[in-house]
Parts: C-alpha cells; structure tokens; sequence
C-alpha cells in the first residue's frame, strides 16, 4: 500500500490532521514542538460517493472502499539538514514514504506558540524546502563521488547514473526541488533507485481555523487567513508546480467522535459542506499516480486500486493473480453511463456495456467484470 507523509514545521496542526484523516487519536498534539517523534500510520479510506451509487443499485451486503497509508511525521526545523531537532531522523521517515503532505498553518492564534514567532506561510514552505532540498544535494554529492571509480572502470548503469548526477546538482544546488526538473522516461526510471526527498509527488494543506473556513471555501477574501490561503496556491503554482487544498483540522477533530449524521449537522451549522479533510485524501490518491475501478453485485461493492495506465489483466490482478493470468475478457461500463442508465441490462441496450480485452487501459470509474480460465 502506497504511504503519503504529512510534514511541516512544528505547531502548524499535523498531528490533529492525522488524527482527522484517520479518525483516531493515535498522535499526540501538543502546544510544543516535536510533541511526535516517532512516526504514526493509519490506513485511511478514500472518500467516493460513487461507491454509494452502485451500492443501492445492486444492493449489496458490504461495501469496501480504496485505501491508503497517512505517516504522521515529526515537525522540521531549520537546519534539519543538518541535524537541528533530531533532524537526520526525521528525514529518513520522509524518504520513507511515496508522497508528502506538506501542512502550512493558515491561521493566527496567540495561544499556539510558532517556532518563527509569527504566521507567515511562503515562508514557512521555504524553510521545509531547503531543508530537503539541502539533504537532497548532499545525497547527490556523496553519489557522485562513490561513482567515479565505477564509472572509469567502463560501467554503463554508474555512468548513466553520474549524466544524471550532471543535472541534478546544480539543479538542487539552485534551491529548486528534483520534481521540478525536467527529465525523460528513462532519468526518471533511473532517480527512482536515489530515493531523493524533492523527488516525491507533493501537495500542500492549508491549515484554517474553524471560524475561517466557511468564508474561504465560498470565495471570500476579506479574513487574513484568505489571503495566507491565496498567497500559499500562488506560490506553490509558480514555484513547485504543485496544488494547495484547504482544511480545517480543528473542524475535523472535532468530528472524530461523531456519526455520519451528526458530523453533516455540526459542518451545516459552520456553513461548509466538509472541512476539506475529503478533498485532501482524494487529491493525495490521485498524487500517489493511483486511479479506482469498481466490482458491484449483491454480496458486495468494492473500490480495487490501480496505477494510471494500467491494462485490464494488470487491474484483474488486483483481485487474484489467477485472473491475471487466466485473463480473457472484462465486461466493462463506465460509472457516469452506468449510474445514468439505472442498470447493466440497460447498459448493455445502450450499447454501453462493452467486451474489452488485453490492451484495454482501465479508465477511472470503470465497472468491471472479468472472465478468466486458469
């Protein structure tokens, strides 16, 4: 199962977001810094309303959503890099991890000390980002000495590896991240086996206050957080080519211990439809590159997960090998057309309902049955 991290500077709500994202109350969150030390997991659901659609038409007994891992990582400090506030430690959690969670404290409020003494969010991106990018440089470095013995002795992988090298450096010694590097589909192959932090895919959680998510997700720009918001997308669009959500952890530790209805009433009475703890899960599964198709008959309802691109026999596998491998067909329709005609016979009139073989690529939403013989 593929991992996302959460990250930041201490004090700016990761813990209380892992904590809502995985409704429990496994991390501890606490008024001072490096309140976690050791990483907390939890398996989280993604959230997908089309899950419940397909469920009442077939009437299933169960129904299974996809999942992912959050890691609830210590908060960075400058001078991570190079050790400051057990800052080695931290970095190997982070390279442990597929995708990061980059949360940045949207919010002003006297009684939650910041570890810069005020609340200023571009700032507080770029102190994380030169702490890996600067453990990324010095990863780099190392490598490229290590090569170069291998590399006069003739070796084909090290001198592919040290061209690579010829990019990377000067690149993150420019104070910009790996992901922002332009490479082909073979250096990415290649990057993949240096387990770089600037590597992995990110997107940053803008952290709001209860009272000022509301205004926020309407539009409204007139609160300081708004602007801490717009400046935050801003920056993250033009400098790391990534996105920014936002959430309300507060909101959503609020709701750990309440029922499906009573959450929906406590959110309706703040004016928001979902605090963005939602938004943040389904953004991070599709950053992670993964994609969702969907089994549905009378025992259950299933969400099965894929990697963008993958072919039929690849998603059948998902399931069990032996339908991989004994693949011959997959009956499939997608979700809107399915959801829009009312069921598979009428799918299958419309001519909607489709026979696709071992070259189909999985679309997202895809209903699928497979026929195999092992």
């Amino acid at each position: 199962m593929l991992s996302a991290g959460i990250v930041g500077l201490p004090n700016v709500g990761k813990s209380t977001l892992f904590n809502a994202v995985t409704r429990t109350r496994k991390a501890e969150a606490a008024n001072y810094p490096f309140c976690t030390i050791e990483p907390n997991q939890g398996v989280v659901s993604v959230p997908d309303a089309r899950l419940d659609v397909l469920s009442k038409m077939s009437k299933s007994a169960r129904t299974i959503p996809a999942a992912i891992e959050f890691v609830d990582i210590a908060g960075l400090v400058q001078g991570a890099s190079q050790g400051e506030g057990l800052g080695n430690q931290f970095l190997s959690h982070i390279r442990e991890v597929d995708a990061i969670v980059q949360v940045v404290r949207c919010f002003e409020n006297s009684e939650i000390h910041h570890v810069s003494g005020g609340i200023d969010p571009t700032r507080d991106i770029e102190v994380i980002d030169t702490e890996l990018i600067l453990a990324d440089l010095a990863t780099a470095q190392k490598r490229a000495e290590r090569l170069q013995k291998q590399v006069r002795s003739g070796d084909k992988q090290a001198k592919s590896e040290a061209i690579l090298l010829e990019k990377l450096v000067p690149h993150l010694d420019g104070g910009k991240p790996v992901v922002t590097l332009e490479l082909s589909g073979e250096e990415k192959a290649l990057l993949k086996s240096f387990f770089l932090l600037t590597s992995k895919p990110t997107i940053f959680a803008c952290n709001v206050a209860e009272g000022d998510l509301a205004e926020i997700t309407s539009g409204g720009y007139g609160r300081a957080a708004a602007k801490y918001v717009a400046s935050v997308s801003n920056y993250v669009r033009s400098h790391l080519a990534t996105e920014a959500v936002v959430i309300s952890a507060q909101i959503e530790s609020e709701l750990v211990d309440l029922s499906p209805d009573e959450a929906r009433e406590f959110l309706s009475g703040l004016g928001v439809k979902e605090s963005g703890v939602g938004t943040l899960i389904r953004a991070v599964y599709h950053l992670l590159g993964l994609r969702t198709y969907f089994t549905t008959g009378e025992k259950e309802t299933r969400a099965w997960t894929i990697h963008a691109g993958d072919k039929a026999p690849e998603a059948a596998g998902v399931i069990h090998s032996d339908f991989e491998r004994g693949f011959i067909a997959a009956e499939t329709v997608h979700f809107e057309d399915l959801a829009r005609l009312g069921s598979f016979a009428k799918s299958r009139e419309a001519g909607k309902l489709r026979i696709e073989g071992k070259d189909y690529v999985v679309k997202d939403g895809d209903v699928m049955e497979f026929r195999f013989n092992v």
